[in-house]
């Protein structure tokens, strides 16, 4: 797994406290600042909380907004919207009056799994001139592959198992149960997505997969470049099916040196437009 931007025990790490904006949104560590604002998208049966480890080691790089679904945690009483095209408009909907992050507005959304799918979806469905910079798709098969997976791999127990986090409930049978129900409710709107051409988006986009993942063949990640009219990349790193989680920060030091690129970027784009004297 790549290093950390920051100690996640750090004394500014500990000094801030999270914020929620709204029902849909955790900043789990603020930023006073306001810089490049990054939203996270979680995986099946994942939450917000899952980033909050690689919200305090991108600081004070980035501010991660990320996203709270319903049905779990402090939202188990929301229900999941009933389709994937419903969830898609409710977090586009929540999102918008956000998408206005530090660094003159500069916004990128991150997403794993099924957050993966889910990001791209939102930022396709956002006007072209409010969509992010750069969309991270972690773990994904592309958009137009993701309906081709058999019902069989879309099981909640194998799930829980392949992406790790069985080890994290194993001890609690309670917690199993609640994490088991997260991901079917999950999985079942997730079933209902269908994946429609369409013409890319310009955003950035960069596809990841973890050297050990289970579950998503590395070279299965050029796919999505076919989903994008901007810069296209795509990388293997250590890690298996899910890069940040609760336990690890995730893919900091690419993150930073991605982000610092476009800040570059844009500071020469400014100069350049800058009369001179």
């Amino acid at each position: 797994m790549t290093g950390s931007t920051a100690p996640l025990n750090s004394p500014a790490a500990r000094s801030v406290r999270p914020r929620a904006e709204g029902d849909w949104l955790l900043v789990p560590a603020p930023q006073p600042h306001r810089p490049f604002r990054l939203f996270c998208f979680p995986h099946a049966g994942g939450d917000a909380t899952a980033y909050t480890p690689l919200a305090r080691a991108i600081a004070p790089v980035a501010e991660v907004w990320a996203l709270r679904p319903p049905a779990r945690g402090g939202r188990s009483r929301h229900p999941m919207p009933p389709d994937f095209d419903a969830l898609v408009a409710a977090v586009a909907e929540a999102l918008s009056p956000h998408l206005t992050g530090g660094d003159g507005g500069r916004f990128g959304f991150y997403g794993q799994s099924l957050g993966a799918l889910l990001a791209y979806e939102v930022a396709r469905a956002l006007p072209a001139d409010r969509r992010p910079e750069l969309v991270v798709a972690v773990g994904a098969p592309s958009p137009a592959e993701w309906t081709q997976r058999e019902s069989r791999d879309l099981d909640a127990a194998e799930l829980l198992r392949l992406t790790g986090l069985e080890e994290l409930v194993r001890a609690d049978p309670h917690l199993v149960e609640l994490a088991l129900g997260t991901i079917r409710a999950d999985l079942a709107v997730c079933a209902t997505y269908r994946h429609r051409p369409h013409a890319p988006i310009g955003s950035a986009l960069h596809a990841l997969a973890g050297a050990d993942d289970p579950m998503l063949a590395t070279t299965g990640l050029t796919g999505w470049a076919a989903h994008t009219r901007g810069a296209f990349t795509h990388r293997v790193v250590p890690g298996g099916h899910l890069l940040a989680t609760v336990g690890q920060a995730g893919p900091v030091d690419l993150l930073t040196n991605l982000l610092a690129g476009r800040q570059a970027s844009a500071s020469s784009a400014t100069a350049r437009r800058e009369p001179s004297c």
